[in-house]
């Protein structure tokens, strides 16, 4: 149930036009201090997981592993995604009351 729910809340933010996603834009929206929350799919690269967590330690962004490749994409009306950002704020405390302590 938990999981439809942030799921949805991706979906939400996405057609809001809140979410960067792929890889180098996820890194780009943290570095320019854009991105509220970085969310990286459980099924990712270990090298993806380890350089999100590296970067969103650096600049204090939280962290959610959450998903699948396949289910953070299907959110968002696309293909496979294993890294998105969310750049609203009111999205990301909506997902950590949902993600509880994950976050």
């Amino acid at each position: 149930m938990g999981i439809d729910r942030v799921l949805s809340l991706i979906g939400l933010a996405t057609k809001a036009g809140k979410v960067v996603s792929g890889e180098f834009s996820t890194e780009r929206a943290v570095k320019s201090k854009k991105a509220y929350m970085v969310i990286v799919a459980s099924d990712a690269s270990e090298n993806t997981k380890t350089k999100f967590e590296n970067c969103c330690n650096y600049y204090k962004v939280p962290m959610l592993v959450y998903g699948t490749k396949e289910t953070l994409g299907r959110a968002m009306g696309k293909e496979l995604r294993a890294s998105l950002a969310l750049t609203d704020m009111g999205f990301v405390k909506a997902i950590e009351k949902l993600a509880g302590p994950e976050v």
